[in-house]
């Protein structure tokens, strides 16, 4: 799948989930790094890249999913993994499990994590 991680995403996750087949452009990758860059313009870019965004921030992106009137190819949020791997399984693993993931939000919890 190609995903666009949110620069708070951990890189080694990113990079477990490169080794699993996902196509992961990185907000550093792409030069948006660091640039407070508004979340509906960062969800736009990964739309209009033809990619699922992934997020650890996830209050703000349910939000923009609800009620911010954005079409988007997906979005994943993420609670915090001390073990990105896992996580990057984990995500990997919900994916595997969707259709088709286009205009949907998807989350991908630690057992026992706040929703």
């Amino acid at each position: 799948m190609r995903l666009y991680s949110n620069e708070n995403f951990p890189q080694r996750a990113v990079n477990e989930l490169r080794s699993l087949g996902h196509d992961v452009l990185t907000s550093f990758d792409a030069g948006k790094a660091n640039q407070r860059i508004p979340d509906d313009e960062v969800l736009k870019f990964a739309t209009a890249e033809s990619r699922c965004l992934l997020t650890l921030n996830r209050r703000d992106f349910i939000k923009l999913h609800r009620h911010g009137g954005i079409s988007h190819c997906g979005i994943i949020v993420c609670t915090y993994d001390s073990q990105p791997e896992r996580q990057a399984r984990s995500i990997h693993d919900a994916i595997a499990k969707i259709g088709s993931i286009q205009g949907q939000l998807v989350r991908v919890n630690l057992p026992n994590a706040p929703i």
